[in-house]
């Protein structure tokens, strides 16, 4: 008997850990540019939204590019490279946001 609650105290512990451990890996907010991968990033394709972390730029999924505003105006992300908060996972060189906010313009 003892060695089986010995057992499940040890199962038990170890699944605790593998929860903590996954829960460890979960992404945090991170501070990037961000701006059209075509017209300031250089990314092939058409105009989407894209980052760039450490001098690299990645397009992103999991959010409307459209939903930032005017992407030709002024202030669009066709003209300008913006500071946003992601929170997401880099997955085969492709940005899976979860979570997505740009920051307001800095005054020049």
């Amino acid at each position: 008997m003892f060695r089986i609650l010995l057992s499940l105290a040890l199962v038990f512990s170890i699944t605790v850990q593998a929860q903590q451990a996954d829960a460890d890996k979960e992404s945090k907010v991170t501070v990037v540019e961000a701006s059209c991968g075509l017209c300031n990033f250089g990314l092939k394709g058409g105009c989407d939204l894209a980052i760039r972390i450490d001098g690299a730029a990645y397009p992103v999924k999991g959010v409307d590019f459209h939903s930032l505003g005017d992407a030709h105006g002024d202030h669009g992300m066709c003209n300008v490279i913006r500071s946003a908060e992601v929170e997401g996972e880099l997955k085969k060189g492709v940005y899976h946001a979860t979570s997505f906010k740009l920051l307001a313009l800095e005054e020049k």
